[in-house]
């Protein structure tokens, strides 16, 4: 099954009114993705996979203008952790980088998602490829990623 068709599948059984945006232009980092969508850079949802020492791998989604501080990732996993190679994130995720979209996960993963996301009405995720966006409210997004709001971010 095609990446941006299972997240599709997703948001039909948890919100089928939330639509998925398909561009021409490449929407791979943030500053494409705001670009392509005429929207800040801060609206797009950046979502970044993290391998822990000791509990496995995990999601941290944040606004597309801050750095996460791995720092605080440690403290609130309780152990250190380090980014995911594009391999893994393939593997873990069932997406590649740069359309890795916070749910419709292939593999079920704690999702952390930083307050910094709160600043907008709207932020836009990925939807499974480099060429997709999501606008969704960061309410809705806590609801269908199970996320757990946190404060990761600089």
């Amino acid at each position: 099954m095609k990446e941006i068709e299972r997240v599709r599948d997703y948001l039909k059984e948890k919100n089928p009114a939330l639509q998925i945006i398909e561009l021409d232009e490449d929407t791979s980092t943030a500053y494409l993705a705001a670009g392509a969508l005429g929207t800040e850079t801060g609206q797009i949802a950046k979502s970044i996979l993290f391998k822990s020492k000791h509990n496995g791998y995990l999601m941290v989604v944040s606004a597309g203008d801050v750095r996460i501080d791995s720092k605080a990732v440690k403290n609130l996993v309780g152990s250190r952790v380090r980014m995911a190679n594009a391999e893994e994130v393939k593997e873990i995720t069932g997406f590649d980088i740069g359309g890795v979209c916070p749910f419709a996960l292939k593999n079920n993963i704690p999702v952390f998602l930083d307050e910094s996301l709160k600043r907008y009405d709207i932020v836009y995720t990925a939807a499974g490829t480099a060429n997709t966006a999501l606008p969704i409210t960061f309410e809705e997004l806590r609801k269908i990623t199970n996320g757990i709001a946190c404060k990761v971010s600089n």
